[in-house]
């Protein structure tokens, strides 16, 4: 007995309406993207192993798939690391290539090694699929899209105010009707590191901040622990996990704290200009809120932090990214300031269907079907086809003269706007009887007034 067909846990099949919801999506993206002046690239599904891991703190690098070694190659595994029980080397010694986690490293690398041939500031969009082993659940799938930009070479705010307003405008153009981005700096979070002592464990201390919507103060408090964050330090943040009011009192809160730290302060600075230029556009319909506890767990972010949420529904993130001044330097090149934002395109896509948001003529893809009475009408019908596609209609002649109720059908389930109904009379009389499907309108036409209702001479 055949094995019954399936596919990997956290990836999907698309039908053809899915894809059209998603092009949907995509198209939005990219058209407000390139209205901020944004160009496209793209870069390989696979990296080297050596260019992704350890970019993404230790977390990060577990989710990575990675590929195994093929051919001649596999002779070259680490037989030693495996009897010294050294697995990550063994493991490095069988995969020299591994899927993207995500866009933002491999445009740094991209940057890196194009750097003759770009124009700085360098400002780029990327839509392409990444990949992550994370454990499979709604909203977080193991395949999906990611819609990048960044600009690299500058390290003006400016940029990052662009971003809000970019978030602002993709999702309210996606009708969705409440959604706030949360946003941070880095340099607040060295801030609270420095004054509490832990500078040296920034990266553990932020790791479990990030997690206080998740798993609460309690759980945030124990991890803390369990990573060795001093006593006296966990008393000191204490009233950072519960710091209400709005924008500027809670600013005005971490001035005070961060009073004694310099980097601290300077990201109160940063996060200031920010929202006093955002103030000079406004905003359609995003909330931005100050949210002192995130951090996205990633350590290469070095300044501003952005976190996208749709408010009312049950999902993480449907948006984020950051400034990441010495991303590029990972790989050789100094001094180089960046900074980019993600849109989850999947994540989207749910948010969009749980409020039923997408366009209800997002899948009238065929605008006419003739349909098929048999040869001679066929041939009265395939010169008016070509001559719609060529002047740009999605237009199709059934193919077989089936039943009428099974050519309607067809028509039915792909959602056509209009059918073309010819039949001997009215090859006779060369005219066409035009229905429109929705109001269920029909009127005879000549085919000279069959081309004008589609703007053809």
């Amino acid at each position: 007995m055949a094995q019954k067909p399936s596919i990997p846990k956290g990836t999907r099949d698309f039908l053809p309406y899915q894809v059209q919801r998603r092009n949907y999506i995509f198209n939005t993206i990219k058209s407000v993207f390139e209205k901020y002046g944004f160009a496209p690239i793209e870069t390989p599904s696979f990296e080297l192993s050596s260019t992704l891991m350890g970019k993404y703190g230790e977390e990060g690098d577990r989710l990575i798939f990675r590929i195994l070694n093929s051919g001649e190659k596999v002779k070259k595994a680490d037989l030693k690391a495996l009897e010294e029980n050294n697995l990550p080397r063994f493991a490095n010694s069988l995969s020299e290539k591994a899927l993207r986690y995500d866009l933002t490293v491999p445009f740094a690398r991209f940057v890196v090694q194009h750097q003759n041939d770009l124009t700085f500031p360098f400002k780029r969009y990327q839509i392409q699929p990444v990949w992550r082993a994370d454990r499979p659940q709604k909203g977080r799938y193991q395949e999906f899209f990611q819609c990048d930009a960044d600009v690299v070479g500058s390290d003006s705010l400016l940029f990052e105010v662009d971003f809000i307003q970019i978030f602002d405008e993709v999702l309210s153009t996606l009708k969705i009707p409440d959604f706030s981005i949360k946003i941070n700096n880095r340099k607040i979070l060295s801030g609270i590191a420095e004054i509490t002592g832990e500078e040296d464990k920034i990266v553990t201390m932020t790791v479990a901040i990030d997690k206080l919507d998740k798993i609460g103060q309690e759980g945030v408090e124990k991890e803390l622990r369990e990573k060795g964050i001093s006593e006296k330090a966990i008393e000191m943040i204490k009233p950072l996990f519960d710091l209400k009011g709005n924008n500027n009192e809670m600013i005005g809160f971490m001035r005070s704290f961060l009073k004694d730290s310099e980097v601290g302060t300077k990201g109160v600075d940063e996060l200031v200009e920010v929202f006093e230029k955002t103030s000079l556009l406004g905003l359609s319909n995003a909330k931005l809120e100050f949210d002192v506890t995130l951090a996205r767990g990633l350590n290469y972010y070095t300044g501003a932090i952005f976190e996208v949420k749709a408010n009312g529904v049950k999902m993480g993130s449907i948006c984020g990214g950051g400034r990441y001044d010495d991303l590029t330097g990972l790989f050789g090149m100094k001094g180089l300031s960046g900074v980019g934002i993600s849109f989850g395109a999947d994540r989207i896509y749910d948010v969009l269907t749980e409020l039923e948001l997408f366009p209800e003529d997002i899948s009238q893809d065929l605008e006419v079907l003739f349909v098929n009475f048999g040869d001679r009408e066929t041939a009265f019908c395939m010169p008016i086809v070509k001559k719609l596609r060529n002047n740009g209609v999605n237009a199709e002649l059934y193919p077989d003269n089936s039943k009428l109720k099974k050519q309607f059908k067809y028509a039915d389930d792909r959602n056509v706007r209009f059918t073309a109904i010819v039949g001997e009379s009215e090859v006779d009389r060369g005219v066409i009887n035009f229905k429109d499907m929705a109001s269920g309108e029909q009127e005879e036409l000549t085919i000279d007034s069959f081309y004008k209702k589609f703007n053809i001479a």
